[in-house]
């Protein structure tokens, strides 16, 4: 058995948001919809959730790439 490790909301948060940025042709709706579908778990199961912004507001429309292209707001106070 493994031993467990925990890492910092933070750095989830961080690194979400930068996939979330990502334009390559690997950064597809399907592949942004998991990340934020892990960033916004993780951030509501440790209680920090603080909202997030469309990238482009101009393209957010609903199931489109610009839709879950996304930056997540930090916590107010140091994450969990």
């Amino acid at each position: 058995m493994g031993r467990r490790k925990t890492i910092d909301v933070l750095e989830i948060l961080e690194y979400g948001n930068y996939q979330l940025s990502r334009t390559d042709d690997y950064a597809t709706k399907e592949f942004k919809m998991g990340i934020t579908v892990m960033i916004e778990s993780t951030l509501h199961r440790t209680d920090n959730y603080n909202g997030f912004m469309f990238i482009k507001n101009e393209d957010s429309d609903i199931d489109t790439v610009g839709y879950y292209s996304r930056v997540y707001f930090a916590p107010k106070n140091r994450a969990k």
